[in-house]
């Protein structure tokens, strides 16, 4: 990577943003320096840029002077995070935050910087988690400021700190799960000192908060390369502290011994899952279902004589597990329970046979998955990594045979609105009841009924209503 290809590929960079050129020349105005910095600059030498990141900037400007450049340019300013010397602002649409050059010191206890300010962009720099985003681009003189390697690094494609890995990661652990981070977004790979620095530090990232792991964990799994990510968490011991349900994975051997364990299964799971979206963006849920989906295996192996393994209700222990972990995690409520049914889910499938379900048991995997089987299709065929291919190829037309009865149902009956053939205010008036729990329990009955024989007459499904109401000793106004 040429120096002129350098200038070149940052300024073409401006020129689709000619917003940082002009707050530029308005700071140059005043007699300060404005850098383009981090992650913009990286991605513009990687070729990667998109068209909705924001712009990050570092100058020797204090905040109040940053407030008052800013004033009368910007279409608004905010100062959140002006403790830590960044003031936000907007400029026809495109936002930019503005950072006066640091040289923070850490307690090394809750992470908190003692912010104090710096007087060169070089030191400034020196402070950053990677050499690949310690760059900036000097906006004035049209220079790359790379005092840390970060070209040539970036050229190698290798991950290495601008200090010592030990005081990198001393004063933010979480740097250590953003390596493995930029490991699955990059495809880089970690300098070996970095692997061992993570390694001896790994129990320092407790210190961190659980939003900010999840954060993390979120970007590593939906990079282009997560396997490679999950697997420096595993091996440095990260996993141990944030995720440990993968490692605990790593020792168990699966029940049809075709795979080193479970957890290079779930690996491979993940890779075909991943294989199989179809959206324009990553799909965290089917992602964190395919990585997860066996967790439950550990807690379940029994030894069968004759040297069999078996996992019984793995799928039940591990969607608990699931549930707990992400909680932990602080994902959504609606992640973990979308990842937790799936997890609970990925089996059923396996009790399709050679395709001898009903057509109520087609109905009740569809009602089961509900907006969630599009995902399923995707889950259960990935799960599928036998390396004997007639097997494989079998399982898969299985699964083309269920999808079709599931989509020639489907055509007939209305699956992903299944519903009693009578609603809760029939029940009430045929049944002369008030609103309450009899009413909740007649209307179960009626969607078992339904799931069980597909729609029913409008007669026939109050004949029903009436023959189970007396067996519950209600009595039906005549």
């Amino acid at each position: 990577m040429s120096e002129s290809n350098v200038s070149t590929d940052v300024v073409g960079l401006l020129s689709a943003f000619p917003v940082a050129d002009d707050l530029a020349g308005r700071f140059a105005a005043a007699g300060h320096r404005l850098y383009l910095v981090g992650g913009s600059v990286r991605d513009a030498l990687l070729g990667r840029l998109s068209g909705g990141f924001d712009l990050d900037f570092t100058t020797d400007a204090r905040p109040p002077e940053v407030q008052r450049l800013l004033a009368g340019w910007a279409d608004a300013v905010w100062d959140t995070g002006i403790a830590f010397g960044t003031v936000g602002a907007t400029k026809l649409g495109r936002t930019v935050e503005i950072t006066t050059f640091r040289a923070d010191a850490y307690d090394g206890v809750t992470r908190n910087p003692e912010v104090t300010f710096g007087d060169t962009v070089e030191g400034d720099l020196l402070r950053r988690d990677f050499t690949v985003n310690a760059m900036a681009f000097d906006l004035v003189a049209r220079e790359l400021v790379d005092p840390t390697g970060g070209r040539a690094a970036l050229a190698a494609k290798v991950l290495d700190t601008p200090a010592t890995p030990q005081e990198s990661f001393s004063d933010d652990p979480l740097r250590m799960l953003r390596a493995a981070r930029f490991v699955s977004q990059l495809g880089f790979t970690p300098a070996p000192r970095v692997v061992g620095a993570m390694t001896a530090m790994a129990g320092e990232l407790a210190r961190i908060t659980p939003e900010r792991v999840q954060a993390e964990l979120s970007k590593l799994l939906t990079g282009a390369h997560p396997r490679a990510g999950v697997e420096l968490v595993v091996s440095t011991g990260l996993a141990d502290v944030v995720l440990p349900e993968l490692p605990a994975m790593k020792l168990e051997i699966d029940e049809h011994h075709q795979h080193k364990d479970v957890f290079h299964h779930s690996l491979v799971v993940l890779d075909q899952a991943i294989d199989l979206e179809d959206g324009p963006e990553p799909d965290l849920v089917l992602r964190l279902a395919a990585l997860l989906h066996d967790i439950g295996k550990p807690d379940t192996r029994r030894f069968e004589a004759g040297g069999g393994v078996s996992f019984h209700h793995h799928e039940v222990v591990g969607a608990k597990m699931v549930r707990k972990r992400l909680r932990a995690l602080r994902y959504s409520k609606e992640v973990v329970e979308d990842v937790a049914q799936l997890v609970y889910l990925h089996l059923r499938f396996h009790g399709y046979g050679s395709g001898g379900w009903t057509d109520s048991a087609v109905r009740r995997y569809v009602t089961d998955a509900d907006h969630l089987l599009p995902r399923l299709h995707k889950l259960v065929r990935a799960d599928c990594t036998t390396r004997n291919k007639r097997k494989a190829n079998a399982l898969q037309r299985t699964y083309d045979e269920l999808e079709r009865r599931i989509a020639r149902i489907a055509a007939e009956e209305d699956l992903r609105r299944v519903r009693p053939d009578l609603d809760g205010n029939e029940i009430m008036r045929l049944l002369g009841l008030p609103p309450g729990p009899q009413v909740g329990r007649a209307w179960k009955f009626l969607k078992e009924l339904r799931l069980d024989r597909g729609p029913l007459e409008h007669d026939e499904a109050i004949a029903e209503l009436y023959a189970w109401a007396r067996s519950e000793g209600i009595e039906p106004p005549a």
